[in-house]
């Protein structure tokens, strides 16, 4: 017992005795009943309200403002720099670096918000959330606040870093210095020149659908849960250089591809790569590849099959193909490795689009900042048959044939001669 709490008693055992002295044992009874119950009453509400104003240490002030600001401020310089940034991963997803990075970066927007939390407090909340998948409801015990002001939280951050994040760290390589530096990546380890990035898609589970929706069974992917789909185009080092997050996961892949803005852009002439090459007399523009359930077109190749059904040349771009494509999937593995919640999505269906493009510029960051790459998620292998070509699109997939099969041919021939 707290010597305070000692005093007040004692305290109140001298009032006793000034107001209610000794008296004889015959009138003992009646003092007990006339002056001990009062005080009795009095010392208990002094009591009450001596630990209410104390307060009662709960198991959740390790994540109050003054707990982050104690470790982040008070000790972080102390520690080690692995020791302290492998306990901030572990916390948050990321470095210490990276994550005063994003800070820095987010502060003057969630300052114009007039949040009442501190800019780091409210960043790292979001990062726990999104590191370990956590619901609203969790942190909000967590954290002793409210579980719509975790959701408030949570979109406003994820609406900034996908929205004023993203033009940073989110690039087509347009520059010749990148896109030399992109196709020269991919050659090292497909033999294939010119390539510029590797697409892929993948479904990402929604932790529930809203009960309000009209068409439910839209959402629903080929492995039956509801899920939100995602494209993206990632570069040699894993890092995405495209992100859209337009269709439901009940749609086929080629369908979003169209839906997107790259898609327009590239087929409009928008984008302009001035880095073609004359492969054995074909004019081969800087290309994407992805699995045969995109479109084949001039900058998007395809294989010739999915089973090693053509010949030798076809087959060796098959297998090339097989590489570069791998670099994509990697990427998402690491994607939903880091960023759990991305494995089972608890958020509103209007804001899962931007918290799942927020983890992607997450990611990129983190691959710029080359952080230890998490164990992956495991995703199955999905081949979508070859999609019916758009009279729109004749043209550039009568190009797209033309450089596939040049592109197969030297490379056979190279490998041949070797």
């Amino acid at each position: 017992m707290e010597e305070s709490l000692l005093l007040m008693l004692s305290n109140l055992l001298n009032l006793q005795n000034n107001l209610d002295p000794s008296t004889s044992t015959s009138d003992a009874s009646l003092s007990c009943s006339t002056s001990a119950a009062p005080l009795l009453f009095f010392t208990i509400a002094t009591i009450l309200t001596y630990i209410s104003s104390k307060g009662v240490t709960k198991p959740e002030a390790e994540y109050s403002v003054s707990a982050f600001r104690a470790l982040s401020t008070e000790h972080i310089w102390a520690m080690e720099a692995p020791l302290r940034d492998a306990q901030w991963r572990s916390l948050y997803g990321i470095s210490y670096p990276v994550f005063t990075t994003v800070v820095d970066k987010l502060k003057p927007y969630i300052a114009e918000s007039q949040l009442s939390l501190p800019s780091d407090y409210a960043v790292a909340m979001v990062l726990s959330r999104l590191t370990h998948g956590h619901s609203s409801q969790t942190l909000a015990t967590r954290y002793g606040l409210e579980p719509y002001l975790i959701s408030k939280i949570t979109n406003m951050v994820t609406r900034l870093l996908s929205t004023k994040l993203y033009p940073e760290f989110i690039k087509i390589p347009v520059s010749r210095r990148r896109l030399s530096e992109t196709t020269l990546g991919f050659q090292e380890s497909t033999h294939l020149p010119n390539m510029c990035g590797s697409i892929h898609s993948s479904a990402i589970k929604l932790h529930s659908l809203p009960t309000t929706l009209i068409n439910p069974s839209i959402y629903y992917s080929h492995s039956g849960f509801p899920s939100i789909l995602l494209q993206l185009v990632s570069d040699h080092k894993k890092i995405f250089w495209d992100v859209c997050v337009k269709a439901p996961g009940g749609y086929d892949i080629a369908t979003h591809f169209r839906d997107s803005l790259l898609y327009n852009r590239l087929i409009s002439g928008d984008i302009v790569w001035d880095k073609g090459l004359n492969v054995r007399g074909e004019y081969v523009r800087p290309y994407i590849i992805g699995d045969s359930g995109y479109p084949l077109l001039s900058f998007l190749l395809t294989p010739f099959s999915h089973n090693r059904s053509g010949t030798p040349a076809q087959n060796a771009f098959d297998e090339a193909l097989t590489r570069g494509r791998k670099v994509a999937q990697e990427a998402i593995g690491l994607l939903k490795g880091r960023w759990k919640i991305l494995q089972d999505l608890n958020v509103g269906l209007n804001h899962a689009p931007q918290t799942i493009v927020a983890c992607c510029v997450l990611h990129n960051l983190c691959q710029i900042a080359r952080e230890p790459e998490p164990d992956p998620w495991k995703e199955p292998e999905e081949n979508g048959h070859p999609p019916r070509v758009l009279e729109n699109e004749k043209s550039s997939n009568y190009s797209g044939e033309d450089a596939r099969q040049a592109l197969a041919d030297d490379l056979y021939q190279r490998l041949s001669s070797r």
